[in-house]
């Protein structure tokens, strides 16, 4: 991961608004620069270090390819993104060729995808550089550096071994992990099924880590709302001239794993048209560029995963059935987090202890109202929702303790209302005299009440027909007071 926890990221767009707007997306996370220009961007970059530019497409005095082209000779360290609400494939081409940028983003952005996509690029600068220091060291140093290189990749085989893969004793993945050890050793293809954010790459870099390729490369290739030029491109590499925009020979992600594994994520979104090329790319086990003739032997392990029901697009004609059983030779199915209850107070706790170390702001947990609104929410995005929530939380506490308050409203809502609301009932004991039950379910209301409101005393007194003195009476009666 890129050490400095908040990395910096130039925003270049003409439109103010849109200015603002990804200011505020961006600037819990990231040092946010912003111009309207792309000479004002180019002053920046002269007076900050920036880790990454994310451009518009379309500006009154140049491009952003033209832009972000500039920006590569001066600064061809800092990662370069294009954001547009265009996506004409020549433009996108021009933008990998001439600007080298790392990802091409449409308009309109998803908040989480963006922060993702920055985060990775940032992730991608810090590895450069940690590789380009690694290579001087290797010159000066050989035996030092291959010791390193050795213990690197023997702490990114602990890292991603099974054991590793965080989870509960009771989880619905121990059967699951057991199979993909057993998968792992074989030169096999898998196709890793699952909803967004459950894991599914995860599950594949365990896999190569895991098995007699785990020396040689990993690469990982996402294929959703790729246009297939462009893909083609990216997977099968292509040679000068081939096409507008194609200035330099393309090496593709096919020849780069050779060796090792290749990870096709949302392999379900391909065209038909592209499924027939990788299909005889899998087929003859060999490559040829865009724009060549020669053919290219590749030795690659596929893993491919999806979201969708693959089957049933065989089913429909729109996933050829030859193509599927070339992919999932093996399948592997995870689940979503909805259906691993267990595993969340397991995955929080881990998600808090990296949050605070990123963030170097220490705290002592999660309150028990937290945990069990944690629990009780479904989680429609997965383990990766779950890790941006406990992000926010951290940030936005003033306590040690992280309460049920500092979620979001969506997650208070499914805690106290319909089929999750007993779960905060388990609070009470209800046992002892009446007067002690009455008292128990009356404290009980109180929290249930508080945490609705997100602890705003004034509502909170309204609802139960109480005054704001009456109310902290009973605050401080019950020692609900930890907000």
């Amino acid at each position: 991961m890129y050490q400095n926890p908040r990395a910096t990221v130039l925003c270049v767009d003409d439109e103010i608004r849109s200015l603002e707007t990804l200011e505020r997306t961006l600037d819990e996370e990231f040092d946010v620069l912003t111009a309207s220009s792309a000479e004002q961007a180019m002053a920046l970059l002269e007076e900050y270090p920036v880790h990454a530019v994310l451009c518009d497409q379309r500006m009154p005095d140049e491009t952003g390819v033209e832009f972000l082209a500039r920006v590569r000779e001066r600064w061809p360290q800092t990662a370069r993104l294009i954001l547009s609400g265009y996506t004409d494939s020549e433009d996108i081409i021009r933008g990998l060729n001439e600007a080298g940028i790392f990802q091409y983003l449409t308009k309109p952005w998803h908040p989480d995808h963006l922060l993702l996509t920055l985060r990775n690029a940032c992730q991608m600068i810090a590895l450069q550089s940690e590789n380009a220091l690694l290579a001087t060291e290797m010159r000066l140093t050989a035996p030092q550096a291959e010791a390193q290189v050795q213990a690197k990749k023997d702490r990114l085989r602990q890292r991603f071994d099974f054991s590793e893969i965080l989870r509960s004793r009771e989880s619905p993945l121990n059967a699951l992990c057991e199979h993909v050890a057993q998968v792992a050793p074989y030169d096999i293809s898998v196709l890793v099924t699952g909803p967004s954010g459950s894991g599914k790459e995860l599950f594949a870099r365990a896999l190569h880590y895991n098995s007699l390729r785990a020396d040689k490369p990993f690469v990982v290739e996402n294929c959703g709302a790729m246009p297939d030029e462009l893909l083609a491109s990216e997977l099968f590499g292509h040679r000068k001239g081939a096409f507008t925009g194609a200035i330099n020979d393309h090496i593709g992600l096919f020849e780069q794993a050779d060796g090792g594994t290749i990870f096709l994520d949302e392999i379900g979104e391909i065209t038909p048209a592209f499924q027939v090329k990788l299909l005889r790319v899998l087929q003859e086990r060999e490559v040829r560029r865009v724009g060549d003739s020669q053919r290219r032997p590749i030795n690659v392990r596929v893993i491919a995963s999806t979201n969708r029901r693959l089957e049933e697009e065989v089913r429909a004609g729109r996933f050829r059935e030859d193509l599927y059983y070339r992919l999932a030779e093996v399948t592997l199915e995870l689940p979503p987090l909805n259906q691993r209850e267990e595993d969340i107070p397991v995955l929080a706790r881990a998600f808090l202890d990296r949050a605070v170390q990123a963030f170097d702001k220490p705290v002592d947990g999660f309150s028990d109202e937290a945990m069990m609104c944690m629990q009780a929410y479904g989680w429609p995005g997965n383990v990766r929702e779950l890790q941006n929530e406990i992000r926010r939380m951290l940030v936005m506490a003033r306590e040690p303790l992280l309460g049920a308050d500092l979620l979001n409203p969506r997650v208070l809502r499914r805690c106290v209302d319909g089929e999750a609301a007993p779960l905060l009932a388990e609070v009470a004991d209800l046992s002892g005299t009446l007067k002690e039950r009455v008292e128990q379910l009356e404290k009980q209301i109180l929290r249930e009440t508080l945490i609705r409101h997100r602890w705003n005393k004034s509502r909170a007194a309204q609802e139960l027909g109480l005054s704001r003195v009456g109310l902290r009476a009973k605050i401080e009666r019950y020692e609900l007071e930890t907000h």
